[in-house]
Formats: structure tokens, C-alpha cells, sequence
């Protein structure tokens, strides 16, 4: 897990792809907060698509890339949990605090990944490091 959240936090931007509740792929820019508990924790808000997407299936996928041309596909099912801890840890972020002002604001929502499965690779022709 060590070496997801090292890679997942030196490149903040990554992407999270989700079924649309029209049956179609999307793709969106979105940024991890942290592990805690041995979970992985993202956050968005109630009233975007990307939640009510979630909501009607919540098996996504996040990837990113490096600028050394290293990448990462994280993928399991999103759990939206109201844990204030995690919550009140996402507000650390100045993104996430300048949007939400504070963690029991109604429309600031967590999610974890449950039991996330994934890859890190590269060029080099060595071994995927998989999770």
C-alpha cells in the first residue's frame, strides 16, 4: 500500500473513470486525499454527477502517469462513508477546504476504495509491481 500512496500522491491529478448513469465510460480529473486505516480516500461532492454516477455503480478505476513515464491503474468499489476523521483530514488540502469551507459541510462527501486492485508500471521492461 506504501508504495500506491507514495506514487498516487507525487502525481496529485490522476483520473477517475466511472460508468455514467447512461450506460456510457467517463473519465474526470480528480485528486486522492490520503490513506487512513489502510483505505484509500478520495472526496467529491453530493450534488456532481461523478456521485450520482457512483451511487448506480460503484466500480471505478483511477490512472495516472508520471513525468518519468511511470503509471498506475487502480481499480475497486467505491464506498462513500460519512467518517468526519477522514472528513475533517481532507479539509488539510487547500483545494478541498477552499471548496468545501469546512468537513460537515451537507454536500462534502468521502469515499474509500474497497478492496482496490491494481498495477504500477513503466517502460523499463521490468515487472509490473500489481496489488
Amino acid at each position: 500500500m506504501k508504495k500506491v500512496v507514495e506514487f498516487l500522491t507525487a502525481n496529485p491529478v490522476q483520473y477517475l473513470a466511472t460508468v455514467g448513469r447512461d450506460g456510457k465510460a467517463k473519465c474526470r480529473p480528480f485528486m486522492f486525499c490520503f490513506e487512513q486505516d489502510g483505505k484509500l480516500w478520495f472526496c467529491t461532492n453530493n450534488t456532481k454527477d461523478v456521485y450520482k454516477d457512483m451511487q448506480e455503480n460503484p466500480y471505478v478505476e483511477v490512472s495516472v502517469s508520471s513525468p518519468s513515464y511511470a503509471w498506475i491503474r487502480l481499480s475497486g468499489k467505491a464506498v462513500f462513508e460519512n467518517n468526519m476523521s477522514v472528513k475533517e483530514g481532507c479539509m488539510n488540502n487547500p483545494i478541498v477546504k477552499g471548496q468545501y469551507k469546512t468537513a460537515d459541510n451537507p454536500i462534502f462527501e468521502v469515499f474509500c476504495l474497497e478492496e482496490p486492485h491494481g498495477v504500477i508500471a513503466d517502460f523499463s521492461g521490468n515487472p509490473p509491481y500489481e496489488f
